[in-house]
């Protein structure tokens, strides 16, 4: 790709505007056609296509608020990445469930095909922006321009849609930017780590005693970090995708060249005003000074 090409593109944090929750453009769709049960993460119970009780009339959470303080720790750490909207405002063009409720099943069902499709662009989007990876520009974009196309289709071809095929694919590419990106760390160190806390993808690290630990360019895709002491840590270049930080201790860690982070990570996970993030997130107000 050239200098010139480069340039033209929209600011990756220009792009990200379209893949960040705006309740006030949605129906309430999270609040409505996903299921959850009584736990740690909710008060109550609610089935799914059943509105929360905490839905009002306008489609906003009447307790936002104070959603930790009363039990609702999961809505905090949810993120639609900007399909709620997407659903709302394009594919029914505005019309609610309310007002037209014979296409309320399939709007409940729609929602979370267009959920995966929106995820997949917020990684395509940042992988895009990495340098080391600036080969696969092309064939990113390319993934990119056709995951954006997908989410353009009707109600009904977005139901027959293969999404599980599309998501092989894209995560093809978005694995080989990993592997360019992480491949700037010094192997050893990235084998150092392996052998010494069996550190890696899908690694039940649940627990762990990570703190202080140099992680830098370490595939953490899909581990299980729920509880870990990160205090510390080093995560440059580290891949997240998936990566599950409830109750992570990230205070004072170093997440500044992390790929493939989430908002929602970083609102699952503990830290403090050490904790260092990319410019692109904001610090969770429930984070500790």
């Amino acid at each position: 790709m050239s200098e010139k090409h480069r340039d033209t593109e929209p600011a990756p944090d220009r792009i990200r505007l379209n893949l960040s929750d705006d309740c006030a453009s949605c129906f309430g769709l999270c609040c409505v056609a996903l299921p959850f049960a009584r736990s740690s993460d909710f008060a109550i119970d609610k089935a799914a296509a059943q509105p929360c009780r905490n839905l009002q009339a306008d489609f906003r959470c009447g307790v936002h608020d104070n959603l930790r303080q009363l039990g609702f720790r999961g809505c905090t750490v949810y993120e639609c990445f900007g399909a709620g909207q997407k659903v709302s405002q394009l594919t029914y063009g505005g019309r609610d469930w309310r007002r037209v409720p014979e296409t309320a099943r399939q709007m409940y069902e729609v929602f979370p095909i267009m959920r995966q499709l929106h995820e997949l662009l917020w990684y395509l989007t940042e992988a895009l922006t990495l340098q080391a990876a600036y080969k696969m520009y092309d064939a990113l974009r390319k993934a990119l321009d056709e995951t954006e196309r997908l989410t353009r289709l009707g109600p009904e071809a977005l139901l027959e849609l293969d999404v599980a095929a599309h998501r092989a694919e894209v995560n093809v590419l978005l694995l080989r930017a990993s592997e360019l990106v992480r491949a700037e760390v010094p192997r050893q160190q990235q084998n150092k780590q392996r052998r010494q806390k069996k550190v890696g993808r899908g690694a039940d690290l649940i627990g762990a005693n990570l703190r202080g630990a140099d992680l830098r360019g370490v595939n953490l895709r899909g581990a299980y970090l729920i509880a870990a002491d990160l205090k510390g840590a080093d995560l440059r270049k580290a891949d997240l995708i998936g990566a599950d930080f409830r109750d992570a201790d990230i205070s004072g860690a170093d997440l500044t060249e992390s790929i493939f982070l989430t908002q929602s990570q970083l609102n699952a996970a503990k830290g403090d005003a050490n904790t260092k993030l990319p410019p692109a997130f904001t610090r969770p107000a429930h984070w500790s000074s």
